[in-house]
C-alpha cells in the first residue's frame, strides 16, 4: 500500500466512524424519547404517552420506530375515547401493511372495547383478528370474548360456536359452561341446560343463579313439588330482582297442584315484568280467589283483564261471570258470559256461557241485542241441550215482556223451526197495537189480522177485533169498524175486557161520522145510560148525544143532553152551552135564546165561540125585528173580536140590514169596507153584488163602475159562469166523487184564479189531493188559503199545511204557518197542536230560548193532553241541557219519567242515570241503565248512550274489564249512530291507555 492509499483509507475510516457515532447518538436520543412515552402509555397516561409518541414521530427517520408510535398513538386515541380513533387504527394499519403489531392492534382495540362494555364496538375488530397469528392465550381469549359479546347481543347461535371452543379451558370453560347452560335454558332446553349446570354447580360465582334457574326450569317441566321446594330454599338467599320471579314459580306451582290458599301470598308478592302484570297474573290471583269463595277479590282481579283473546282469557271471563253472580251483580255477570260466549277455546265453556247470557238478557234485558235473539242463537247453536225446553218457554215470554214485537215478529216469520201459534197469536196483536199507538193504522191492521188468523186465545183474538176495528175507524173505514165492533160486541170472551166499557161509544161514534145518525143516537144514548164512567169520555158522549140529536132536528133532547154535559161539568162547557142556545131558535124560543146568548157572552168571554155568540145574537135580534140590537150585537163583534172570520158577514150583514131599511150610504160605508178590508172572501164578492144595487137604486151607477174598475178579485161579468162552474165541482165534491170532483175544481182554480168561490174550491182541491196522498200536490192550494184574510178554511189549511212541512221536517216553512195557527184557532186542541209544534221546531232550529218559551206555553194550557205535555217537558229538559241549566233538567225529565211510555220514556231515564253518573252515583246509574236495557230495548240510540254512561260507571267502580267490553261492543253493534261510537272510541283509548300502564297485556293504539 502506497502512503498516499494509506491515507486516504484513514480518512475514509475516519469519516466513516465519526458518522456512525453521530448516527448512534440519534438512534439512542430517539429510542430514549419512544421508551419514555411507552412507560407513560404502560401507566395509562395516554394522552402524555400519545404527545410525546407524535414527537418521535416527527423526529425520526426510522419506518419501524414511526410504526409502532403509529400504533401506540391510535391505541391511546381509543382508550381517551377520541374521535376519529378509528380511523387512525386504520391509517396504521395502511400505512403499516408489514408491521408486527397488526394483529396486536386488532386484538388490542377489541379487548379494550371489551374490558369497557363496549362490546358491539369489540366484535368489529375482534372480526379483523388472524387467529392463526395469535398464541394459545390469546386465541381462548379471542374465543370466550367473541362468545360473550354475541351472547350479550342476544345471537346465542353466535355465541355458543365461541362456547363451545372454550368450554374445556381451564381459564373459560366454566363460564363458557354456564351460558352454554343458559342459552339452552332460554331456548327451553331444559335437559341440556341441566346437564351445563351441573358441571358448573360447585362454583360459587354461579350458585345463586342456578338454584333460580332450576326452580324455574322444574317448574316448566311440571314438577311442581320440586321447583316449590328450590324456589322456598333459594328465596331468603335471593336479590331484590330475583325475589319476584321466585314468588312467581312458586306460586303458580302451588296454583297448578291446586292448593289455592297457599298459592295466593306468593302471586301477589310477584311485581311483574318491568312493574307490569299481564292477564295470565291476573287470572291465577283471580281464580285462586274464586276457589276460595272470595269472590269480590277474585272479581278485582279479574275485571283487570282487558284485551283478553285466548283460552285463559275465556276461562278468566266465564268465573268472572260466575263471581258476579255469586255477588248478584247480575249486569256485570251478562257482560262477562256474553265475552266467554264469543270465544271458542273451550267449548264447554263456550255452551254454559251462552245459556247463563241468555238467561240473563232475558232476566234483566239487554241493550246489544233483544233477548229473543239471544235465546233463538242459544236454540240454534245448541238444538239438543238439555235446557231446550227452558230457553223455549223464555223465549215466549221474552218476545212479550221485551216489548221489541217488530224484532219478535221478524224472528218467529224467519224461523221455521220455532211453531209456538199461540206465541205468533199474541206477539202480532201486541205488534198490532205498538203500530196502532204509532200512526202506523195500516200496518196495525195486518198484524190484527195475522193474530186472528191463530185464534189460539180467545181473549186475545177478542180484543185484536177490536183494535183492528180502532184502526179501521182512524182510517176513515167506517163500515168496516163498525162490523169489527159488532163483532166484537158478539164476542163472549169481550164482556172481561176493558175495550167493552167504551164499545158502544166507539160504535156511536162511527156511526156519527158515517153520517147515520139515528144509529149514532142509540148508541151514545146507550153508553150514557150504561157507563160506569163519570170522567172526561162520558161527558164527551153526552155532547155528541146532543149534536147528534142537534143534526136530526130532536132540538128538545139535544138541548136536554148538552144541559147534562154541563152539569156534569165538562171541559168544553161553552161548546154545550152555545149548542144549547143556538137549538132555542129552532123551537122558536128566540127570547130564551137572545138571553142565553147574552148570558153566554158575559159567562165565556175566552172562549173561541164567543164570536159565533155574538154573530147568532145579532142574526136573531134581526129575526126578530130588534134592528138596533142586531147592529149592536154586530158592531160588538166587530170590535171585541176583530180576528174573527165572522167580522166580515157580520159587516156584510149589516150593510144590507141598511139596505133594506133605505139608508143606501150606510150601506155602502159597510160594504165597500168588507170590499176593502176582507178581498176575495165570499163576504166581498157578495158585497160587490149588493152594493151594485145599492148604487142603481141611487142612481150613481157611474160612480159604482168607477169603483168596481179598480176590483181585481171579480170579474163581475162573468159571475154566472164563475157559479156554475163552482156548483158543478162543489156537487161532486159533495157526493164523494173524488176524480171528477178533482177534475172540476181544477178547472175552476184554472178559469177563476180569483173567483167568487176561489178560497172554497182551492181549499176541497187540496183536501182531495191530500187524501190521494198526493200531498205535495195539495201544498199551492192551501197556501191559497192560508194567505188570505182569516175565513172558514183557514185554520183547517194552517193545521194540515203546517203539518205537511213538519212531517218533511222543513221547519223553516213550518213555524210561520204554525204562528198564525196559534193566532187563528179556534179549536183548542190546534191551539195546542201549534204551540207544541212550534216548541218543537225552535227546538230542532237551535233556537232553544222560543223552544222553552213555548214548552211553558204548552205546560199551562188546561187543555193540552199528557202526551203533549210530556212532550213539552222534554222541550223544557232538552233546551236546559243545552244551556248548561241541570237542577232545571233534572226537574222537567223527573215530571216526564212518571208518565212518558216509549222513545220519551226511554229518553228520561237515560238523562236519570246520566244526572246520578254525574253526582257520583255509580251504582244507581248503573241501575237505572239496566232498566232502560230490560223495558225499552227497542229505542236503540238511547240503549247505547246508556252502555256508554255504564261503561264510564264502571271505570269509576274500579272495574276496568266490564268498562272496556261495553265500549268495545258499543262500537261492534251500534255503527249506525257514529256520534256514540266516536264518543266509545275515545273513553276506550283513555281507558286503556292508563290500565296499559300496570297491565303489559293491554294493547293501545299508541
Amino acid at each position: 500500500m502506497t502512503l498516499k492509499r494509506a491515507y486516504l483509507l484513514v480518512v475514509f475510516i475516519s469519516s466513516s466512524f465519526s458518522a456512525i457515532c453521530q448516527q448512534t447518538a440519534a438512534y439512542t436520543h430517539e429510542l430514549v424519547a419512544f421508551n419514555r412515552a411507552l412507560e407513560l402509555y404502560n401507566n395509562e397516561q395516554y394522552l402524555a404517552a400519545q404527545n410525546l409518541f407524535d414527537e418521535v414521530m416527527d423526529d425520526t427517520s426510522d419506518e419501524k420506530i414511526k410504526g409502532d408510535a403509529a400504533y401506540y398513538i391510535a391505541n391511546a386515541a381509543v382508550r381517551l375515547n377520541q374521535p376519529g380513533a378509528d380511523r387512525l387504527m386504520e391509517n396504521f394499519v395502511t400505512r403499516y401493511p408489514t408491521s408486527t403489531k397488526t394483529n396486536s392492534a386488532y386484538l388490542d382495540v377489541a379487548d379494550y372495547y371489551f374490558q369497557t362494555g363496549k362490546y358491539a364496538l369489540s366484535r368489529r375488530w375482534y372480526d379483523r383478528v388472524d387467529e392463526k397469528a395469535m398464541s394459545k392465550k390469546d386465541r381462548e381469549r379471542f374465543y370466550f370474548n367473541n362468545g360473550y359479546a354475541y351472547f350479550r347481543a342476544n345471537q346465542f347461535e353466535e355465541a355458543q360456536t365461541y362456547f363451545n371452543r372454550v368450554r374445556d379451558s381451564k381459564e373459560y370453560g366454566s363460564q363458557a359452561k354456564y351460558y352454554l347452560g343458559y342459552i339452552a335454558y332460554e331456548g327451553d332446553d331444559y335437559e341440556e341446560a341441566n346437564e351445563y349446570f351441573e358441571e358448573v354447580k360447585g362454583n360459587e360465582r354461579y350458585s345463586e343463579d342456578l338454584s333460580y334457574f332450576q326452580a324455574d326450569m322444574n317448574f316448566k317441566l311440571g314438577n311442581f313439588e320440586k321447583a316449590i321446594e328450590q324456589g322456598l330454599e333459594q328465596l331468603p338467599k335471593s336479590n331484590r330482582q330475583e325475589i319476584p320471579q321466585l314468588n312467581k314459580i312458586i306460586g303458580e306451582s302451588y296454583f297448578n297442584l291446586g292448593k289455592y290458599d297457599e298459592a295466593i301470598p306468593y302471586l301477589k308478592g310477584y311485581t311483574g315484568l318491568r312493574g307490569k302484570w299481564n292477564n295470565t297474573d291476573y287470572y291465577q290471583l283471580g281464580y285462586a280467589y274464586y276457589k276460595q269463595g272470595d269472590y269480590e277479590a277474585a272479581i278485582n282481579e279479574f275485571n283487570k283483564i282487558v284485551d283478553g283473546k285466548n283460552a285463559i282469557a275465556q276461562n278468566a271471563y266465564y268465573h268472572l261471570a260466575q263471581s258476579y253472580l255469586e255477588s248478584d251483580q247480575k249486569q256485570q255477570a251478562l257482560n262477562a258470559f256474553k265475552n266467554a260466549s264469543e270465544m271458542e277455546f273451550d267449548a264447554r265453556i263456550q255452551e254454559d256461557a251462552l245459556f247463563n247470557y241468555a238467561k240473563l238478557s232475558y232476566e234483566i234485558g239487554n241493550s246489544y241485542e233483544s233477548p229473543s235473539q239471544v235465546l233463538i242463537n242459544y236454540l240454534t247453536k245448541y238444538p239438543n241441550s238439555g235446557h231446550k225446553a227452558a230457553m223455549e218457554s223464555l223465549l215466549i215470554d221474552s218476545f212479550i215482556t221485551s216489548k221489541n214485537y217488530e224484532e219478535a215478529m221478524r224472528l218467529l216469520e224467519n224461523n221455521r223451526n220455532f211453531s209456538d201459534k199461540q206465541a205468533y197469536q199474541k206477539v202480532a196483536y201486541y205488534y198490532g197495537l205498538e203500530l196502532f199507538e204509532e200512526g202506523d193504522y195500516e200496518a196495525a191492521i195486518r198484524n190484527f189480522d195475522k193474530a186472528l188468523k191463530e185464534p189460539r186465545d180467545q181473549n186475545i183474538t177478542a180484543k185484536a177485533t177490536f183494535w183492528k176495528a180502532e184502526s179501521e175507524y182512524s182510517i176513515n173505514r167506517m163500515e168496516d169498524a163498525i162490523l169489527g165492533y159488532r163483532e166484537f160486541k158478539g164476542m163472549s170472551a169481550a164482556r172481561n175486557t176493558s175495550e167493552y166499557d167504551d164499545l158502544d161509544y166507539n160504535i156511536g161514534y162511527a156511526y156519527f161520522k158515517k153520517n147515520d145518525y139515528s144509529q149514532a143516537v142509540n148508541y151514545f144514548k146507550s153508553y150514557v145510560a150504561n157507563s160506569r164512567s163519570e170522567g172526561a169520555k162520558k161527558n164527551d158522549a153526552l155532547l155528541r148525544l146532543g149534536d147528534t140529536y142537534y143534526v136530526t132536528s130532536q132540538y128538545w133532547p139535544a138541548m136536554e143532553a148538552y144541559q147534562t154535559a154541563i152539569d156534569n161539568g165538562v171541559s168544553n162547557a161553552d161548546y154545550a152551552a152555545f149548542q144549547k142556545a143556538i137549538s132555542y131558535g129552532f123551537v122558536n124560543r128566540n127570547d130564551t135564546k137572545i138571553d142565553e146568548l147574552d148570558s153566554f157572552t158575559r159567562r165565556y168571554p175566552r172562549s173561541p165561540y164567543r164570536d159565533d155568540a155574538m154573530y147568532e145574537l145579532g142574526n136573531t135580534y134581526v129575526a126578530t125585528n130588534n134592528i138596533s140590537q142586531g147592529i149592536q150585537s154586530y158592531n160588538k163583534l166587530i170590535r171585541d173580536v176583530p180576528e174573527s172570520a165572522l167580522v166580515p158577514k157580520a159587516m156584510l150583514r149589516q150593510g144590507l140590514i141598511y139596505y133594506n131599511n133605505n139608508e143606501g150610504n150606510k150601506a155602502l160605508e159597510r160594504l165597500r169596507k168588507v170590499v176593502a178590508e176582507y178581498p176575495n172572501t165570499p163576504e166581498a164578492k157578495q158585497a160587490v153584488s149588493t152594493a151594485r144595487n145599492v148604487y142603481v137604486d141611487l142612481g150613481r151607477t157611474d160612480e159604482y163602475a168607477s169603483w168596481v174598475r179598480d176590483i181585481d178579485f171579480v170579474e163581475v161579468s162573468d159571475a154566472d159562469l164563475d157559479n156554475a162552474t163552482y156548483e158543478a165541482a162543489e156537487n161532486q165534491y159533495l157526493n164523494d166523487n173524488t176524480e171528477k170532483a178533482i177534475a172540476n175544481l181544477e178547472k175552476y182554480v184554472q178559469n177563476f184564479p180569483n173567483g167568487i168561490h176561489s178560497i172554497n174550491a182551492n181549499f176541497y182541491l187540496a183536501q182531495l189531493y191530500y187524501r190521494k196522498g198526493q200531498v205535495d200536490k195539495s201544498i199551492s192550494n192551501y197556501r191559497y188559503v192560508t194567505s188570505k184574510p182569516k175565513n172558514e178554511f183557514s185554520e183547517q189549511a194552517l193545521a194540515r199545511l203546517s203539518e205537511i212541512y213538519l212531517e218533511k221536517k222543513d221547519y223553516k216553512q213550518a213555524l210561520p204557518l204554525l204562528e198564525q195557527l196559534e193566532q187563528q184557532a179556534d179549536n183548542d186542541q190546534n191551539i195546542v197542536f201549534a204551540q207544541q209544534n212550534l216548541m218543537k221546531s225552535y227546538y230542532e232550529t237551535g233556537n232553544f230560548n222560543k223552544a222553552n218559551i213555548y214548552a211553558e206555553k204548552v205546560l199551562s194550557n188546561s187543555s193540552a193532553e199528557a202526551a203533549a205535555r210530556n212532550d213539552a217537558r222534554i222541550m223544557v229538559a232538552r233546551a236546559a241541557i243545552k244551556a248548561g241549566n241541570d237542577n232545571k233538567a233534572r226537574a222537567a225529565y223527573k215530571e216526564v219519567q212518571k208518565s212518558a211510555t216509549g222513545e220519551l220514556g226511554a229518553e228520561a231515564l237515560y238523562y236519570d242515570a246520566y244526572f246520578k253518573h254525574k253526582d257520583g252515583n255509580f251504582e244507581a246509574s248503573n241501575a237505572a241503565v239496566q232498566i232502560l236495557a230490560k223495558d225499552f230495548s227497542g229505542y236503540k240510540m238511547w240503549g247505547a248512550k246508556g252502555l256508554v254512561l255504564m261503561a264510564k260507571n264502571f271505570y269509576a267502580l274500579k272495574d276496568a274489564y266490564q268498562a272496556t267490553y261495553i265500549l268495545e261492543n258499543v262500537i261492534k253493534n251500534f255503527q249506525k249512530y257514529p256520534q256514540i261510537v266516536e264518543e266509545a272510541r275515545a273513553e276506550l283509548a283513555k281507558i286503556k291507555a292508563q290500565e296499559a300502564k300496570t297491565n303489559a297485556s293491554v294493547e293501545t293504539n299508541n
